[in-house]
């Protein structure tokens, strides 16, 4: 395996599958098999998720909800993707522990960077749901932190596109996708990776991240062999 200790990012809307809302129960499923593989072969997996399938803090403001108050809501969604992801990993054996960067027992316990450590050692999957615990901040810089905390050898960021292009390419059909890119030409091309704050984390300690499509079944375990699928952001 190429990487010994992963912090995957899922997105939230990923979870909708063709719903368009909510958590789609199949889509679930899929990504409990795809992750319990990865377990059996000695990988250690942290996860975070986005919260948008349910609310996202950002377009709340838009529609006149408090910033404050729209990103907490925001964390609780992210508490349920979390609860709904360990129960579909637990359906097929893996063992999980869900975690909260608010207190919130017994929904979930208290994160701690030590316990997390702890539990991958012990071959446990360790969900980190409610973002960093603060408003402003989204679920990607929440990724760059636990990933840089937890020691993970790399962030890999499930999203619906296969990569990093230099356009959207759903709406620009000569964007070009890049097998490889650093993070100072994510800054000068302006491409929308991540937010800043996550980017300048994982530049600065020194955590690769691999953007790639969750969505097709079988990519996680190509990822983890070494195959080429996706953008390495170094």
């Amino acid at each position: 395996m190429e990487y010994k200790r992963i912090l995957l990012k899922l997105s939230g809307e990923s979870l909708m599958g063709n719903q368009g809302h909510g958590i789609d129960s199949g889509r679930l499923s899929d990504y409990a098999r795809e992750i319990g593989e990865i377990v059996e072969k000695g990988v250690q997996i942290a996860i975070v998720i986005g919260g948008g399938n349910i609310f996202r803090g950002l377009s709340g403001a838009a529609k006149g909800f408090d910033r404050y108050k729209g990103d907490q809501m925001g964390m609780l969604a992210t508490v349920i993707n979390s609860l709904a992801l360990a129960s579909a990993l637990q359906d097929v054996g893996v063992r999980t522990r869900v975690m909260t960067s608010i207190r919130m027992e017994p929904v979930g316990e208290l994160y701690s960077q030590p316990k997390a450590v702890d539990a991958l050692n012990a071959g446990e999957v360790v969900i980190i749901s409610g973002g960093t615990g603060n408003p402003y901040f989204t679920t990607d810089t929440a990724s760059a932190l636990r990933g840089i905390e937890i020691h993970a050898d790399v962030m890999l960021k499930g999203t619906r596109v296969d990569g990093v292009y230099s356009a959207d390419p759903e709406k620009d059909p000569s964007a070009r996708k890049f097998e490889s890119i650093t993070f100072d030409e994510v800054y000068r091309k302006g491409l929308k990776v991540m937010d800043l704050t996550a980017t300048t984390m994982c530049k600065e300690n020194d955590l690769p991240v691999l953007v790639f499509n969750m969505d097709q079944c079988g990519n996680l375990l190509k990822v983890l062999k070494g195959e080429k699928v996706g953008t390495l952001v170094h």
